[in-house]
């Protein structure tokens, strides 16, 4: 089944005097069911703006974008963000924690703003949180994490709603070479258990962990191609 169904997606951005940019020339995509994806592309490619609009962060100027069968590129400000907070968990490379609170409350704000109660999110952050391996450091502040804890909180926060999609835009960017290939890690095995991923990098060897990528240059599709094989880190 397709979650996600481009049809000729454009996005223009108005810079005033008359003068117009076309981030997205007209993007025909599909993203299946569990599949995982990453989505390269020089500077300027368009390939933020795709993701923006992938996660209902951004609408397009013109084209048809559906996400589980439902027309979301009318949709107002209101029903966007029902949709951001119920079927998308974002991973950011700056992690976008908030620093006076607990990874446990960190991983619980989506169920906050969903109104769920207090006692089914808790238990909700507390299994996301043994899900990537930060039980035992659910009471600590960001501050009082490494990089990559910081990161897996990050995960745990995008899993806690059981989304749709994962859509993480260049998560290991602000972590070193060998923290970043245990969070890539990570992904392979939340891949493996079902979820769909979509990866916006533009590291190669970072792209080369998923099963498909996708190349953009000059807001248009250059190539898009599965991959057959796996990365294992550190080349081993």
């Amino acid at each position: 089944m397709d979650i996600i169904k481009l049809q000729q997606i454009k996005k223009i951005y108005d810079m005033g005097e008359a003068e117009e940019v076309q981030a997205l020339r007209g993007v025909d995509l599909t993203i299946g069911q569990n599949e995982y994806v990453a989505i390269m592309g020089p500077s300027g490619s368009g390939k933020s703006t795709l993701m923006n609009i992938i996660g209902c962060l951004d609408t397009p100027s013109s084209g048809l974008y559906q996400f589980n069968q439902v027309n979301v590129s009318e949709m107002n400000d209101d029903q966007l963000a029902k949709i951001r907070n119920k079927e998308i968990g974002f991973v950011f490379q700056t992690f976008n924690l908030l620093p006076r609170s607990t990874a446990l409350h960190n991983v619980e704000l989506p169920l906050i703003y969903a109104g769920i109660d207090k006692s089914t999110r808790r238990q909700s952050a507390i299994q996301a949180l043994d899900h990537v391996g930060l039980g035992d450091r659910k009471m600590h502040k960001p501050n009082e994490l490494s990089g990559g804890q910081r990161q897996r909180v990050a995960v745990a926060r995008a899993l806690v709603t059981k989304p749709s999609i994962i859509l993480a835009d260049e998560p290991t960017g602000n972590l070193d070479t060998k923290t970043g290939d245990e969070i890539m890690t990570l992904f392979e095995e939340i891949h493996d258990q079902g979820n769909t991923i979509i990866l916006v990098t533009h590291e190669e060897y970072i792209a080369e962990h998923a099963k498909r990528i996708i190349r953009l240059r000059d807001g248009l599709i250059e190539t898009d191609e599965h991959v057959s094989r796996r990365i294992v880190p550190n080349g081993n």
